[in-house]
């Protein structure tokens, strides 16, 4: 395959790597998810996406003065040797592309195939009518019979008719026309917070990766990530309350219409 559109920035002997691939959505849920593991794993860089060939330049850098190129967004392979089971490949895009997204999510697929990757992952938010201090539910979907297998033998319940919007979703269904198995894990997250990071529906996420791609994944520092967001998350929903309160309601004593019609009663 010619590597026109990619660099390989090491060469590892790979085990029949799964790849998990993570692009910013909605929560933040896939990128919080995916740096988590890349960041736990101690993963090494494998090879980069030439951006050039599917983005605009979104800027130029200026250091001392001086222009020194065109800024595209970051779009990294990295790689885990794992003791348990198979290798796995960490894609993370730091910017979805805004046009030649099924070239790209080709491009990626390509990528895939030339490390022979089993099976590629992704995952994703689930907007639900929950409250932002319920746990989060997570569920799966397949590009096959055999995935829907493999996510009920790992106790994962599935989506549904469900749409996964942009590259997250996207990738999955190349892989289906590659003929590659594919499975993205979602969690649920507020509909009324899509527009804030929410940790713990990426926790419950990566507790599902470290089950379905064997994984020994320290959780300890996103535990804490996901407890100290519920607590912003409550002191939010109290000082909204309480806005709303002073904003809507006003004390007896400080409307004398409703103090006069008192008096008029206790004298009637």
């Amino acid at each position: 395959m010619a590597n026109d559109f990619w660099k390989k920035l090491a060469r590892p002997k790979l085990k029949e790597p799964n790849m998990l691939c993570a692009w910013p959505g909605i929560s933040n849920v896939a990128m919080l998810a995916a740096t988590y593991v890349a960041k736990q794993l101690n993963s090494k860089n494998l090879a980069v996406l030439k951006p050039q060939f599917f983005f605009e330049p979104n800027g130029m850098l200026v250091r001392d003065s001086i222009v020194e190129g065109a800024q595209f967004p970051s779009n990294m392979f990295m790689y885990y040797k794992n003791p348990k089971g198979r290798d796995l490949i960490i894609f993370i895009g730091e910017s979805q592309p805004t046009s030649n997204t099924y070239p790209f999510s080709h491009a990626i697929i390509d990528i895939a195939e030339y490390y022979d990757v089993h099976c590629i992952y992704t995952c994703a938010a689930m907007v639900a009518h929950m409250h932002h201090s319920e746990i989060p539910h997570v569920y799966g979907v397949g590009t096959n019979e055999k995935m829907i297998e493999k996510l009920a033998k790992h106790n994962v319940p599935l989506g549904g008719n469900i749409q996964i919007a942009n590259m997250n979703g996207l990738i999955l269904g190349t892989a289906q026309e590659r003929g590659m198995d594919g499975i993205c894990v979602l969690a649920g997250v507020p509909n009324y917070a899509t527009g804030l990071n929410n940790p713990p529906a990426a926790l419950a996420i990566v507790r599902t990766l470290s089950s379905l791609l064997e994984l020994d994944i320290d959780m300890k520092d996103m535990e804490k990530i996901a407890e100290d967001a519920n607590e912003d998350s409550k002191q939010l929903a109290n000082d909204a309350m309480g806005n709303y309160i002073d904003y809507f309601t006003e004390p007896i004593w400080e409307n004398p219409d409703a103090h006069n019609d008192d008096e008029d009663d206790l004298n009637g």
